[in-house]
């Protein structure tokens, strides 16, 4: 007697998986010029004509950019998309700064803030999620680090906030600055800053002079050397101490990369670039680092490498009193103290300011973005791995 043999089932064909948009936020004039004559076939004009809508516009909506033709927009809408950040939620300050919560991916979200001040406003940009530095007097440094922002998602900061400032016409709300020293350490995440720093100062972006985009660092020093390769941007470092017992302490960066190294990338980049002068910003925390010697401390070293450089002026200090944050050991300075710490810095030649606390009541102040971080790693795992990695890709 034969056997019957079981019917066998057949699984549906899959569905095809349409190929992801390419957002056309993550790519700078450079890039958009070879997407479109090598994948759209069109001529480069046609990407000129596009970073005009989108960033003199504000318009990412290909079927409302006019002077394009039928066909290409049809091509645009189906492989491309100009997609900003999504705001979360949106926060001005009693003293007219503005912060967003703008959402990334999967629980993620990263803090822009806008801070207007007499004719000249000034967006902080956020590179990464969370940070891996763990600089023990930053917010963000408590909310761990998730990943590298990508270049739309930097530049997708300011898209939001030129927007919104174009809606609210105003002589003290207006883009004029950006500094990357929002969350996380820019020169970790180099290439999509640089992408994004190409945007900010195109003329087919946001047309921001060289000088008026500011990179702070931690002091990534082989990345220092390799920014001044790629990019003439004002440079600003993280020091908060002159001693490298006490700045180890503070940023454990120090350890890989002390001050004397710190100092003599800082030199380079002022030959190598046409930025005449680098500004090293100084947290006063009352007790640590504000006593008088510090300030002797630190005039003496800004007063060498001045002369270094050749130039007077080569050094800026800028003083940032702490701003609190939940969970903290550290307190701000007194008034006294901050003042008395800026006149040595003074009476020694060296260029002060203290930076006006701004946006405090919003947590919006410097150190204090926290924003929504999903920690995908130990803190030191994430720091040796993202150092390690920034190291060799500068060898």
């Amino acid at each position: 007697m034969g056997t019957i043999d079981a019917p066998v089932a057949i699984a549906p064909p899959a569905s095809p998986v349409a190929p992801a948009r390419v957002n056309l936020l993550d790519l700078d004039r450079e890039g958009m010029e070879h997407f479109f004559e090598h994948e759209l076939g069109e001529k480069r004009f046609r990407a000129h004509q596009v970073m005009k809508w989108i960033y003199h516009r504000h318009v990412t909506d290909f079927g409302g950019m006019t002077d394009l033709g039928k066909a290409l927009r049809g091509k645009l809408e189906a492989r491309c998309e100009a997609r900003p950040p999504k705001v979360m939620f949106d926060k001005p300050s009693t003293d007219g700064t503005h912060k967003w919560l703008l959402g990334m991916d999967a629980g993620n979200a990263v803090e822009t803030v806008f801070i207007p001040d007499k004719g000249r406003g000034t967006l902080c940009v956020s590179s990464q999620v969370g940070c891996g530095l763990n600089c023990q007097f930053c917010s963000t440094a408590t909310q761990g680090f998730n990943r590298n922002l990508t270049a739309a998602e930097i530049i997708g900061q300011v898209f939001v906030a030129a927007r919104h400032l174009g809606n609210v016409p105003h002589k003290d709300r207006k883009l004029t600055n950006v500094v990357m020293m929002g969350m996380g350490e820019p020169l970790l995440n180099f290439e999509n800053v640089v992408t994004a720093m190409n945007l900010m100062r195109d003329d087919l972006g946001f047309g921001l002079a060289s000088k008026r985009v500011t990179l702070s660092t931690a002091g990534l020093v082989p990345m220092i050397d390799q920014l001044a390769s790629r990019a003439d941007v004002a440079l600003a470092v993280s020091l908060h101490a002159a001693n490298d017992e006490l700045r180890t302490q503070l940023v454990p960066l120090n350890k890989k990369y002390p001050i004397a190294e710190l100092m003599a990338a800082c030199l380079r980049y002022v030959r190598a670039t046409k930025i005449d002068s680098i500004t090293f910003e100084y947290t006063l925390m009352q007790g640590v680092n504000d006593q008088p010697g510090h300030a002797r401390e630190l005039a003496a070293l800004m007063r060498q490498f001045c002369r270094q450089a050749q130039d007077n002026h080569a050094a800026k200090v800028n003083l940032i009193p702490f701003n609190p944050f939940p969970g903290t050991r550290f307190a701000r300075s007194d008034e006294a103290a901050i003042r008395g710490f800026q006149k040595t810095l003074l009476d020694a030649g060296v260029l002060t300011m203290v930076r006006r606390t701004r946006g405090d009541d919003i947590d919006a102040a410097c150190g204090q973005l926290k924003g929504q971080v999903v920690d995908k790693t130990r803190r030191q795992a994430a720091f040796r791995k993202t150092l390690d990695g920034a190291s060799g890709a500068a060898a």
